[in-house]
């Protein structure tokens, strides 16, 4: 049985429930800060972008599997990057 999604929102509900429980186990081991878009996000940069034809089991084990201390690293360097991003008001004076 072949599966396929028509938009990246529709993958993303799919396999919300994985998110979910990686989330919750990331949180037990202190890691409170991650949210399910910050796993999304990290895998679909850093895993995801070269491969083709993804099995909907490979992207649920790799969310279930992913490298608590990686995606731990890459939620503060997005931090970063945010802090150090220049500010601008719309206000012009």
């Amino acid at each position: 049985m072949d599966i396929t999604f028509q938009t990246q929102e529709e993958l993303y509900q799919r396999v919300h429930p994985a998110l979910r429980a990686k989330k919750m186990e990331l949180w037990r081991l202190g890691f409170s800060y991650i949210k399910e878009s910050d796993i999304w996000n990290y895998l679909k940069k850093s895993k995801w972008t070269k491969s083709k034809n993804l099995m909907l089991a490979d992207i649920v084990s790799d969310i279930l599997h992913l490298d608590n201390q990686k995606i731990d690293r890459y939620v503060k360097e997005e931090w970063e990057k945010q802090e150090s991003a220049p500010f601008y008001d719309d206000e012009i004076i």
